[in-house]
This record gives C-alpha cells, sequence and structure tokens, in this order.
C-alpha cells in the first residue's frame, strides 16, 4: 500500500471548515494541503459588494473558480470577464488576475489552488472567524501590510 492510501477522507457538512475573514471577505477551507498530502486546496469564498483581491500572480500554482451565486468580474492578463452562476474560470501559473464583486449583492464561489499552499498564506495574514461565519471583519491596515510583506514567500506577486 502506498503512503496515499493511509489518509482519512474528507467530508465537511454545510459551514464546516475552518473559516477566516481574508480582506473583507469569508473564506471557509473545504480542503488543506494538508489533508491532500499537498496536491490542491479548495474553499468556499463569499466576496462582499465591492470585495476581491487587488491584481496580482501565482508563481507556483494554478487557481480555478466556479461562481456558485452572484457576480464576479475577473480582470485576466488584461481582459474583463463578468461571470454569473454556473461559470468556471482557470488561471494557469503565471497569468495575471484579480476578481471583484462590483454589485451589491454578495458572491460566492469556489476556488482551488493546485498545488496547495496558498491556504498558509491566508493564515499568516487572515483574520480568525468563528466557524461557519458569514460575515467578514474590517480590512485593517496591518491585514495589508502583513500580505504585501508576506506574499512574495509565497510565490504571489501583487501589482
Amino acid at each position: 500500500m502506498d503512503d496515499n492510501s493511509q489518509r482519512e477522507p474528507v467530508v465537511r457538512g454545510v459551514g464546516k471548515g475552518r473559516t477566516m475573514s481574508i480582506l473583507g471577505d469569508v473564506y471557509r477551507f473545504l480542503a488543506t494541503g494538508d489533508e491532500t498530502d499537498g496536491k490542491y486546496a479548495m474553499w468556499e469564498a463569499t466576496i462582499s459588494s465591492g470585495g476581491g483581491p487587488p491584481l496580482h500572480r501565482h508563481r507556483l500554482e494554478e487557481e480555478s473558480f466556479y461562481v456558485l451565486e452572484g457576480q464576479i468580474t475577473f480582470q485576466i492578463d488584461g481582459q474583463t470577464v463578468v461571470a454569473g452562476p454556473g461559470t468556471f474560470a482557470n488561471m494557469p501559473v503565471g497569468s495575471t488576475h484579480s476578481f471583484k464583486n462590483q454589485t451589491e449583492q454578495p458572491a460566492r464561489m469556489i476556488i482551488s489552488v493546485a498545488p496547495s499552499g496558498l491556504e498558509l498564506m491566508f493564515s499568516e495574514f487572515g483574520q480568525q472567524l468563528e466557524e461557519g461565519a458569514s460575515e467578514p471583519k474590517p480590512v485593517s491596515q496591518e491585514e495589508i501590510a502583513k500580505l504585501l510583506e508576506i506574499a512574495p514567500r509565497y510565490g504571489v506577486e501583487i501589482l
């Protein structure tokens, strides 16, 4: 038997999973690198009105998005894509991208990265919430400063 067969299956119910406030949005982690042998990480993201990260690129992982509810506007290598429920987008390593919720209603999506590791960056600068919380904490200058300081260690270039 190989080592992969020794891992326990992961099943998370509604609202279960480590929950964090990340730059004014709520991320609920569904699978982390510790649980997937580093192959991928996945989280549910609730993006507040006006929310979303700045333009950036990843040097280490691909990132994919699947919109569940609401509307997300992606910037992908200089192009704008407005995405509603059911839209999937994949950002190859090195692509320049961001996403924003430019509506008045929250949007929800599933985000995954392969390989894992980005979730560790979020743990360093994000703010812990109660499991299943739906309201983010306000963005602080300390949170932004910490992100700008640590992002390069995770292969993330904020543009």
